[in-house]
């Protein structure tokens, strides 16, 4: 069965640096396109980056811009979320998923447990 699990979040200061982690099973990870998403306490979830299934286009909300990027390694079956100058604002708890919406219909759409991330001094 399809398993996402995310890792590397904590607690970090204002500025600071974190690389998640998603390793991915149970399907074939290079067919995939896969994404990050964020969801704060009292707030929707929202996307925060996109990668292609071969890497070669990557998209991001305008709030991550210049400072998260997005890589994928196919061979281990992981995508990461490197995410730079972090600010308290991308406190919330991050997601991996293949979910796929092709005009309007949402296709496996899978999530694993999240990862919580806090932005704090």
């Amino acid at each position: 069965q399809v398993q996402l699990v995310e890792s590397g979040g904590g607690l970090v200061q204002p500025g600071g640096s974190l690389r998640l982690s998603c390793a991915a099973s149970g399907f074939t990870f290079s067919m995939y396109d896969m994404s990050w998403y964020r969801q704060a306490p009292g707030k929707e979830r929202e996307l925060v980056a996109a990668i292609t299934r071969s890497g070669d286009s990557t998209n991001y909300a305008d709030s991550v811009k210049g400072r998260f990027t997005i890589p994928r390694d196919n061979a281990k079956t992981t995508v990461y979320l490197q995410m730079n100058s972090l600010k308290p604002e991308d406190t919330a708890v991050y997601y991996c998923t293949p979910r796929q919406v092709v005009r309007g219909t949402t296709y496996f759409d899978y999530w694993g447990q999240g990862t919580q991330v806090t932005v704090s001094s």
